[in-house]
Formats: C-alpha cells, structure tokens, sequence
C-alpha cells in the first residue's frame, strides 16, 4: 500500500519568482509596477492589466523587445552563446514575477505569450534566457485556466520534455517545476502523463539528473516529479522500473536504473534537505507496492541490498534516538511510516539476497523504540490515541507488523543480543508483548519461547502480565 496520507490532489501549484538579485530579497508581496506606467490617472486605468496597476504598453514592450533581441542575435550569430544585457534581463525577470498575479497571467496568455515564449526557448543560446522563459510559463500555468491553455499547446509539450536533458541546472529546475505544476492539477494531468509516457527520454534525463547532480534544489523538486508521475500513474510507474535499454536508445548513459537513481538522490539529500530525503523514500516505496518494483529489488544483483542499508541507517541513526522525547514521533511520524513501509517489504523479500539472521539489532531496538514512544505518548498525552492522527495510527500498525514479521522466526541468539545490548528490556518487552498479543500471536508465542531459553526471568514478568 502507499502509506503517504495525504492525497495526490493536495499538492499545490507552486509560483516562482526571479532569482534573489535581480529582483527584491524578499518576494512576501507583488512586485513593483513598471517603470513609466502611466501618464495620468484616466490613462493609467485604461492601460492597467485587470486590476492591477501593472502596464499593458510595458509588457508589450517588452516581450516585442524580447523578440527582436533574440532575431538579431540569430541573424548575426546564429551557433555562438548569446549574452543577455542587465537591463533586458531585469525587464523579464519583473515579467516572471507579475505572472505570479492571476490577472497578469490571463492577459499574458491572451497576448500569446506562451507561444512568443516558445519561438525564443527553441531559438535561445542564452540558459538564463531559457530559464526565464521557462520560469514565467511556470507561474502561468499556476492557475487553472491558463493552465489548461497552456497544456494544450502540443508543440510547447515536446519542447519542455526534452528541456529535461538540458544542462543548465535552473533551467532544469524551471521546467521540473512546470512540468510539477502541470501534473498537479486535474484537468491537464492526464495529458501530460500521456505526453510523458510517449517520450521515453524523460525516463532517462530523470534519472540522469538523480543520479548526476549534487543541486539540493533541483534534486528536491525533480524528486517532487518523478514522486508525483509514481503517485498519479502505477503504469508508468511500471514500465520505468522495468525499462530496458533498448527501449530508450540503447546508449550507455539510458539505461540507468531508477531505484539506484532515487537512491543515489536521497543519500545526496540526506544531510541538506529532510524534506526531500521524505520524498526519495515515498517514491522508493511507491516502489514496492507492484510486483515490478518487488522483483527488482529482489533480484540478486538488484539495488534492493543497497536501499536496505541506506533507509536502515536513516531509521537508527537520524530518527528517533534513545534521548527524544515521544513527542518527536510528532515530527517525525511521516518519514518513519515510508521508512519502515520499505524496509518492512524489503524484509519479506530479502531471503534472496540476505539472509534473516542479518537483521541490525540496532534496527530492531528501534522498532521496539517508537512502539514504547508511542505508549508512552498516548499515557501522558503528547500524542493522540484512537485515530484521531491518522500518520500515528498508520506508523503504530506498520510498526507493529513489521515486528511480528521479524518476531514469527527470530532466532534465540538474536534475542539474548537484544537483552544483552539492552534493546529488550523490561518496557520494551511489555510493550513487544502487548503490541503483537492481540492480532499476532504466532509471533509472539515465539518471542515468549526465545526469551525464555535466554532470560527466563524476563519471560516470567511478560507472561505474568499477558498470560497465554
């Protein structure tokens, strides 16, 4: 199952602003008007865009000066890189801030804009230009009309597709976050996922990108995309995982596989950004609710070792530590639901490619760590009973049943580690005992068996208190 509570429509579009710099630091409001908006009151409301106290003359302007300059360079220097002059620059980067208004971003689109935007990204020999372009599209398509507008340009589909195997990372991260945008909203996700499913090199660019680059934003957000396309499309989902390379040209650098993409990611992430380290993990999980995802990962020379290790090491050494606090099963309950969704499936595949005896102890005291937290936060109120946290509740039943699984044949030595290491002690053995009592009882008869050839004393008090 996918444990991420919320849903695939509560994501958001996200608008862009111009890079800190060229506009103001702080964009907590609308950007400044235009220079020589208007020349008295009367006229400045007839050339006003919608509400706004934006120019229309400026942004004709603007946009017809954006035209020229790229034709010029074309017609002087059709191969060489363009320069962009600061003042032009400036000019656009105030356009990709006022489309962050929805009134700017209506008149835009009945201006054309998308398709004059189009004509200078396929012609541009500037990335900073490209990004721009790519940028104000972004923030169009934030709204759902221009958005649907926008989608239906068949020729700008293509063209922001194969933007993803640019090399200039803010322009990447542009086109990851319209593209982002796109799949968010209902009306047009259909159709790019059907764009994306058609051009096979989006599978590759992404995973070139995850694997390659070492940009915390770009990471995040292509993350956010490829977590998103997963989420909304369990056949895509389906034939990137079991793509093979001569479906994607056969080129060497097209046959990268997206479980040690993703993985490659989130290791990148895992210090800079908790956030997108989250999602990796999502989408690693996401993973292992098809049988493709499953056969991967199992096979001997698969990644499924390598993700083990890794979402291992998070869950013992970054999350929940032996001096938190229940509380911070608050913070932390999201991370930890996808983080045991992975390990525990990778569990009950791992016969293949490590055998069970291998468990990390450490990992088990974990486990039995957040099911005490979780006891104790509901005894002294710091976290809610019943369901009223449906994340609680999800990560108290996969907990849980990820210890059943490990309790149903764990072997005796295993268990006098965990008493020696004082992982199993006299609350976490009640807490153990009480968790799996009810609907695991195989699993825990054979915990009570195990602790009762290694600290018969500790079997006495579980079984006084839960007697079988």
């Amino acid at each position: 199952m996918d444990c991420r509570v919320d849903s695939a429509e509560d994501v958001e579009a996200e608008r862009s602003s111009s890079p800190t710099g060229i506009q103001s630091p702080v964009m907590d409001r609308n950007p400044s008007p235009p220079p020589d908006t208007a020349d008295g009151e009367e006229d400045g409301d007839l050339d006003a865009i919608g509400d706004t106290v934006y120019s229309k003359h400026w942004l004709f302007s603007t946009l017809t000066r954006l035209i020229h300059m790229v034709t010029e360079h074309l017609e002087v220097d059709s191969e060489g890189q363009m320069q962009l002059p600061d003042d032009d620059e400036e000019n656009l980067c105030r356009v990709w801030d006022m489309a962050m208004d929805k009134d700017v971003a209506g008149f835009l689109q009945e201006f054309k804009a998308t398709d004059i935007l189009l004509g200078v990204i396929a012609k541009s020999r500037c990335p900073r230009l490209t990004e721009i372009c790519v940028g104000i599209l972004g923030n169009i398509a934030c709204f759902p009309d221009t958005c649907l507008t926008l989608s239906q340009n068949e020729d700008l589909g293509a063209v922001l597709l194969l933007l993803l195997g640019d090399a200039d990372p803010p322009t990447l991260l542009e086109t990851s976050r319209l593209l982002l945008t796109c799949v968010s909203q209902k009306d047009v996700c259909s159709l790019w996922l059907q764009r994306i499913r058609q051009q096979t090199s989006v599978r590759s660019n992404l995973c070139f990108i995850m694997c390659s680059s070492t940009n915390t934003d770009l990471l995040e957000k292509v993350g956010e995309l490829v977590d998103k396309l997963f989420d909304l499309d369990e056949e895509l989902m389906k034939s990137w995982i079991t793509a093979l390379p001569s479906e994607e040209g056969g080129d060497g650098e097209s046959c990268l596989d997206v479980a040690s993409c993703l993985l490659e990611a989130a290791k990148q992430l895992r210090s800079e950004s908790p956030n997108g380290l989250e999602v990796y993990i999502h989408s690693l999980q996401l993973l292992t609710t098809i049988d493709e995802g499953i056969q991967t990962f199992a096979a001997p020379d698969g990644p499924g070792k390598a993700v083990w290790d890794f979402v291992c090491d998070v869950v013992c050494q970054d999350l929940c530590q032996p001096n938190d606090l229940p509380v911070v099963l608050q913070d932390q309950k999201s991370i930890l639901v996808q983080a045991f969704a992975v390990l525990q499936a990778l569990y009950r595949c791992q016969d293949q490619w490590c055998s069970r005896s291998e468990t990390s102890l450490h990992l088990i005291g974990t486990i039995l760590r957040v099911l005490q937290y979780q006891s104790e936060g509901k005894d002294d109120g710091t976290s809610k009973g019943d369901t009223d946290d449906e994340q609680l509740q999800t990560l108290a039943e996969i907990t849980t049943e990820f210890l059943a699984d490990i309790c149903i044949q764990i072997p005796k030595d295993t268990v006098a580690d965990l008493v020696k290491k004082g992982y199993l002690t006299e609350k976490t053995s009640l807490t153990a005992a009480s968790s799996l009592v009810s609907n695991f009882n195989t699993s825990f008869q054979h915990l009570q068996s195990m602790l009762s050839e290694t600290d018969p004393q500790l079997a006495d008090m579980v079984r006084k208190q839960f007697p079988v």
